[in-house]
């Protein structure tokens, strides 16, 4: 991998992969909607000679082709309100992949783990049956065919499979990335779904680094690839160390069933949270044993220091804004 561009590189996995190729020293291409928000990025990782901003909409493909530039690797970081996804998932992925399919360069979607259905293995491998039993898991379930047609022969495609994720670029996109941000500003936070049972979470730098290592294995390509967190933690206890790194402790909410239905009435995406239940009640663990036998060793920052970190880049943060 000579040059990369990433879709969707303000958002927080986009924002943790194009950091990471960047200090890799690897060429790369900023693309996102809005030039504001990667200005302001770019800003942050020092304004590097080897990243280039582009500003385009990731639904046409001439946009993304346009400001492509030689890139031999196309990072898929860009997604869509979980109200949106239906409509406009699958869409969003032909784009890109029609853009990849004229450049005739590889590319790296980063997906979650919806496609899985309920767990049917105490860690759940690659092989794991997709049996989607969820309205968005079938959606993720069709959007996996579609990456993987025969309609492109020019371009390979890799999954990778993320559990719920957070880090210093996680966003309200995330489950996790709203309640850290106000924990870190002092204020009353939400958490969505059970806060007692232990769930997988990954730190997205830790994500990152593993991504760059599989973009760069041409074997590697019409995979899948689950990428596993550094273990399982409560929400209890994620608050617990989020509020230590913070300094503040202001009162955390869990989000349920009834609790999110009523929230969806004025705010769509939390209704649409609510048949995802299942995972924080039953959740997924991801088995790590594809990439380490065939990559190397999984990164696993501990809960310890990731949510430390994250809570402290979320506060200097809040402080440059004021």
């Amino acid at each position: 991998m000579e040059k990369a561009i990433v879709i969707g590189a303000t958002g927080g996995t986009g924002a943790a992969i194009t950091e990471e190729l960047v200090k890799r020293g690897i060429r790369t291409i900023a693309f996102g909607r809005s030039r504001e928000k990667l200005e302001r990025f770019a800003d942050k990782l020092g304004n590097p000679a080897h990243l280039t901003l582009a500003v385009g909409d990731a639904m046409r493909p001439d946009d993304i082709a346009a400001q492509a530039d030689g890139a031999d690797v196309l990072f898929h970081c860009a997604n869509v309100p979980y109200h949106e996804m239906a409509s406009k998932l699958i869409p969003l992925g032909e784009s890109v992949m029609e853009a990849a399919e004229r450049l005739a360069i590889k590319v790296v979607a980063i997906d979650g783990i919806y496609p899985y259905g309920r767990k049917q293995m105490d860690l759940v491998t690659e092989e794991h049956p997709k049996q989607p039993h969820t309205k968005k898991g079938k959606v993720r379930m069709d959007y996996e065919r579609m990456l993987f047609s025969k309609r492109w022969s020019r371009s390979k495609v890799m999954i990778v499979r993320l559990p719920d994720y957070y880090g210093p670029t996680a966003n309200e996109a995330s489950y996790l990335g709203s309640t850290l941000e106000a924990i870190a500003i002092g204020k009353m936070a939400f958490f969505v779904g059970n806060m007692r049972v232990p769930r997988e979470f990954i730190y997205l730098p830790d994500a990152a680094a593993m991504v760059a290592k599989l973009a760069d294995k041409d074997f590697a390509y019409g995979q899948n690839w689950n990428i596993p967190g550094a273990g399982l933690i409560s929400g209890r206890e994620i608050v617990r160390i989020a509020q230590a790194a913070s300094g503040r402790v202001k009162p955390v909410i869990p989000l349920k069933k009834l609790g999110l239905s009523l929230l969806g009435m004025g705010v769509p995406v939390m209704k649409e949270v609510v048949e995802m239940l299942y995972l924080t009640e039953e959740p997924l663990t991801l088995s790590g044993d594809k990439f380490k036998r065939l990559i190397g060793p999984i990164t696993a920052t501990p809960f310890q220091e990731g949510l430390t970190t994250t809570i402290m880049a979320l506060q200097e943060s809040q402080s440059s804004l004021a």
